[in-house]
């Protein structure tokens, strides 16, 4: 059978998963929303220095907004040694570079056009050879010098907010650390693309749409293995969130689209269940662990807290362009046919066939896959509750009946 290619806007997307990755930089070191974006809009402002355009900015951009995204992994790993409160009093430079190394390689299959090696990797180097791998200036990719400036600028900025005095404290900090931290080069960029008003925009929201501006949003084709690849890119920043849903995101994208191609999807249809699949709970990035991970029953209010997670999808997909049915069938993968799900209360006029798949699967993953509070059901046993549900009006019960039948002949 014949894969079709399919159609994204790749920059909007990453540019959605480095809001929820802020999320997580917010709670983690307090760094303010949109971190990620003003980072990717300071280090494309200073490629004019060198006149990077085309390919190579949008790759600038692109590894701008995802220079921190192995930061859920680094903090689940670090987890199993340490707790969440060790975890942020101990952000040294040390443990720091692991999350470099980790998002090195998380990007070693996202479609870049041009050759952006080691622009993750080194991003936290200093010019003298003092950071974490030792590499001087020299020995690092001008991409990763510019990103690692540029996050510093946004670090300090935030600190105090981007006004006059902020401005001020940065040009003195950037002297001072001139061929230290920072080699002159980035240093005269940055200098180059930045006055003290431009510097201060960075505070309101303009600078985004200048960001879009500059870097086009334009829907590109891929081939399913490319589409794929960053499917599953995203959901394993997902499923790092949490230690109880190691693997949630990917088994919900598999299966969402088997089921989809029995029941006889097309294949650009069944690809989107994949990707629906992989990021329906990217939302869950704005959910504190605190909620995620509490061993016992949440309150009400924690519980209204944890609902939101299917409408920081929705929020968080309605800004990557031409996206909104695989934001739909992500998103809506909590509400019921009787009108009693969440966020949005849908009912079954509103709910079309992905959006049923979708909710199915869902709990059919859940219940299924071992978590460390308990062991997985067999198919036969999560099926007899996905029966029950149907019949109580939650789920629809033809989907249910094809989720048994087809998952227990493969």
């Amino acid at each position: 059978m014949k894969v079709e290619p399919l159609s994204i806007d790749i920059v909007g997307l990453v540019g959605a998963c480095s809001y929820a990755l802020d999320c997580i930089e917010a709670e983690l070191v307090n760094v303010k929303n949109k971190h990620g974006k003003r980072v990717a809009y300071i280090s494309v402002r200073m490629a004019e220095y060198w006149s990077i355009k085309s390919d190579a900015l949008q790759d600038l951009a692109m590894c701008a907004l995802l220079h921190d995204n192995a930061l859920t992994q680094y903090i689940s790993e670090e987890l199993q040694n340490h707790s969440d409160v060790y975890i942020k009093n101990n952000l040294s430079e040390e443990k720091k570079h692991l999350h470099c190394i980790y998002g090195e390689k998380n990007i070693s299959k996202l479609p870049f056009k041009t050759d952006v090696s080691n622009a993750i990797l080194y991003h936290h180097e200093h010019a003298d050879g003092t950071g974490p791998f030792q590499k001087t200036w020299r020995e690092i990719p001008l991409f990763a010098r510019i990103i690692h400036l540029a996050d510093m600028i946004d670090i300090i900025g935030n600190s105090k907010d981007f006004n006059g005095q902020r401005w001020n404290f940065i040009c003195q900090y950037l002297s001072k650390n001139k061929d230290r931290l920072f080699d002159s080069e980035c240093v005269n960029a940055f200098r180059h693309a930045f006055t003290k008003e431009s510097f201060m925009c960075l505070s309101d929201d303009s600078f985004e749409t200048n960001l879009w501006g500059i870097i086009p949003r334009k829907k590109q084709v891929f081939d399913w293995e490319t589409c794929k690849n960053v499917a599953d890119f995203f959901a394993n920043i997902i499923d790092y969130k949490s230690s109880f849903t190691s693997r949630h995101s990917v088994g919900v994208a598999e299966k969402a689209s088997l089921l989809a191609n029995y029941m006889g999807f097309n294949t650009i249809n069944t690809q989107k269940m994949y990707l629906a699949g992989a990021l329906h709970d990217i939302g869950k990035m704005a959910i504190g662990n605190e909620i995620l991970e509490k061993p016992d029953k949440l309150t009400d209010d924690e519980f209204s807290k944890m609902k939101n997670h299917a409408g920081y999808t929705y929020r968080i997909l309605s800004d990557v362009d031409d996206f909104e049915e695989i934001r739909d069938w992500a998103a809506f993968h909590h509400e019921k046919l009787n009108g009693k799900g969440y966020p949005f209360g849908k009912t079954a006029d509103e709910l079309n066939e992905p959006e049923r798949i979708m909710a199915c699967i869902d709990i059919y993953q859940a219940l299924t896959e071992d978590r460390p509070y308990k062991k997985g059901l067999s198919h036969e046993k999560t099926c007899d509750i996905l029966d029950d549900m149907a019949q109580k009006g939650f789920i629809d019960s033809t989907i249910s009946n094809k989720l048994r039948e087809f998952f227990n002949i493969i």
